[in-house]
């Protein structure tokens, strides 16, 4: 009866923080997520217009690694809500995107992190 408590209030605990997950994402795969809900996420018009009026910037992470560093719009999980993924090929590139980027979003949109 114990265990069963203990599963429980650890799958409740997963479900609120995502924490194993983070875990498994960042440590294991070198990913990293937003975790948001479609609902919490922006209109893909504005994911786009962002990314209109910071064209410098996603160059200078596309210049991490040439060819090997991108930048997408994720529009296809919901429906007019969009998000960024980011991917590249090393840990070091995601070193150098996180400190070009320098925030939690990409000036105010989520963004995903991973490395392929």
């Amino acid at each position: 009866m114990l265990i069963a408590i203990v599963c429980l209030g650890a799958v409740i605990i997963e479900t609120q923080t995502n924490v194993i997950r983070r875990l498994y994402d960042n440590l294991i795969l070198d990913n990293q997520g937003h975790y948001l809900s479609c609902e919490e996420l922006p209109a893909e018009t504005q994911v786009l217009a962002i990314l209109e009026q910071h064209q410098d910037t996603i160059q200078a992470i596309e210049d991490v690694n040439p060819g090997l560093v991108g930048v997408e719009v994720d529009s296809s999980t919901c429906t007019g809500r969009a998000d960024l993924v980011i991917w590249y090929a090393s840990h070091q590139n995601r070193l150098e995107i996180e400190k070009i980027i320098g925030s939690d979003t990409f000036f105010g949109i989520p963004y995903r992190l991973q490395n392929r």
